[in-house]
């Protein structure tokens, strides 16, 4: 197991430089592994980290816990939130780690040198008992796990727009296979293809 200060060293190289949300996010991550009992970083895909939103908060977490988007380990649901479920995916005991809501006034308690609050909460954050730095909750998912990680390696095609849908993705609505975009479940609205084409001419 590696220890805070080389985790930290790890997140720092990704970003060339630390900054406090990094340091929250490898303490959640390890935080993580005490709460469910594994041995993180993780050598496997056991856990699964839900993270409820992006940046470098999340790569840290990443780096703590092994668990990345390209290996279908870290899922984002952003809710704009410096907080993360953690979810031991073969007994599904899933936790919700997040900031203890004073960490920020007591961090600089712990950093009586820091030359500013951001500085401070570089430090403070580091050197904070976990207590006073993060709380936690014991959660269940909504959906099962199994739902969630899906069987990599399946495809289907839409019936409607002729893509390929990977990971059990697919919706289905009455004798239709659909991507959701079909299904209109879509983050997204179709331009009309001639006037952008006609736009880009111009």
């Amino acid at each position: 197991m590696m220890d805070l200060e080389e985790l930290l060293a790890q997140t720092a190289v990704l970003h060339k430089h630390l900054c406090p949300r990094q340091v929250l996010g490898v303490r959640m991550g390890l935080f993580s592994g005490e709460l469910l009992g594994l041995e993180l970083p993780q050598s496997r895909k056991r856990l699964l980290t839900i993270m409820e939103t992006d940046g470098c908060g999340a790569d840290g977490v990443a780096v703590a816990t092994n668990c990345w988007v390209g290996r279908r380990t870290m899922r984002i649901e952003d809710y704009g939130k410096m907080a993360a479920t953690f979810v031991d995916t073969r007994t599904e005991t899933a936790v919700r780690v997040y900031p203890h809501p004073l960490c920020r006034e007591t961090a600089l308690k712990y950093a009586p040198e820091a030359k500013n609050k951001w500085q401070g909460y570089l430090l403070g954050y580091q050197r904070m008992p976990t207590e006073e730095l993060l709380a936690y909750q014991l959660v269940q998912l909504r959906r099962p796990v199994a739902e969630l990680i899906s069987k990599p390696g399946l495809r289907t095609l839409c019936d409607r727009c002729g893509e390929e849908i990977i990971n059990q993705r697919e919706v289905k609505q009455r004798d239709l296979t659909l991507c959701k975009g079909c299904a209109g479940e879509a983050y997204y609205a179709i331009c009309d293809q001639i006037a952008f084409l006609q736009s880009s001419d111009g």
